[in-house]
């Protein structure tokens, strides 16, 4: 099952359910000769998408909108801070090409710090899947819950088995003594591959798929504190505000330290190109990422 079938399948059930786009059907090419004046298109005005999905909301309606991430997040910015978060309305916001998935736009349709700045948004929740079948697994509770919220949306097919998804509450594959990498979205395959090669070199390595942001999952944090071992944060956003700040946060809420590897994007856009070789140059490769864990803890 893809997006577009689970959100069909969803829709067709309830029917306060409004799937609306800024003109970006990627993933909706079916949708609107099915669902009629359920489906609306604003055109290319997030604002406008946003503040009439908060009317709907208020009418009792749930609405689901789409639109590329760093469009969504940032040209609409107020109307969600404001009509959406203030009021605490069910707008379920997907955001599309998230991170490096936008691999060969430039920076202004690059969104590297969405997860920043929707998670400091009072009553917004924020959720990134690993892969489709991730996603597919947690969108039911997702779209279900009374609280606004943003989908780092992944519409990439994976054959990896996820667990059963429960808000607020991370995946954890494999816990490790030496160390345990924490990983959300796009990034999961090559951390997955990454566990692969340090284990190769004799380390014990754990793997955490931290799929929902907000509501974080403080416990899982506390815990892998407790037994000593390195953490590495992997995440295709800026180093600021994302997964390695919400890392930071929660240790310092409990008045604990760890050793922390934060492997993001610093102060900087990344260079445009196939996705691979954005991965390469920007250093996050499975290869590279292996090397700078290893340069660390060496």
């Amino acid at each position: 099952m893809n997006y577009q079938e689970i959100i069909r399948k969803t829709s067709l059930k309830d029917d306060r359910i409004i799937v609306m786009t800024a003109e970006n059907r990627a993933v909706l090419r079916e949708l609107p000769d099915l669902l009629g004046n359920r489906f609306i298109d604003t055109g290319i005005t997030e604002q406008t998408m946003v503040g009439s999905a908060a009317g709907l909301a208020l009418r009792g309606r749930i609405p689901i909108c789409h639109a590329l991430a760093s469009f969504l997040t940032l040209r609409a910015f107020e109307f969600i801070r404001t009509d959406v978060g203030i009021a605490n309305l069910p707008v379920k916001l997907s955001g599309f090409i998230p991170g490096f998935l936008s691999d060969g736009n430039g920076p202004t349709h690059q969104s590297l710090e969405d997860i920043s700045i929707m998670r400091g948004i009072p009553n917004m929740e924020v959720y990134a899947p690993a892969d489709n079948n991730d996603m597919v697994e947690m969108l039911p509770q997702i779209w279900s819950s009374n609280k606004p919220s943003y989908l780092r949306l992944m519409h990439i097919e994976s054959t990896f088995k996820h667990s059963k998804f429960t808000l607020g509450k991370a995946e954890v594959i494999e816990i490790g003594n030496d160390i345990n990498i924490l990983v959300y979205g796009f990034m999961f395959k090559y951390a997955l591959e990454t566990t692969q090669e340090l284990k190769k070199l004799g380390y014990s390595v754990g793997l955490i798929n931290m799929r929902s942001l907000k509501p974080i999952d403080e416990e899982c944090i506390i815990n892998l504190s407790k037994n000593g071992s390195t953490l590495v944060t992997i995440e295709d956003h800026f180093k600021t505000g994302g997964l390695y700040t919400i890392l930071a946060e929660t240790l310092l809420n409990n008045n604990m330290t760890a050793k922390v590897i934060p492997i993001a994007m610093e102060e900087k856009w990344f260079k445009p190109g196939r996705i691979d070789e954005v991965l390469d140059h920007e250093g996050f490769s499975t290869e590279k990422i292996t090397e700078r864990i290893l340069n660390k803890i060496r």
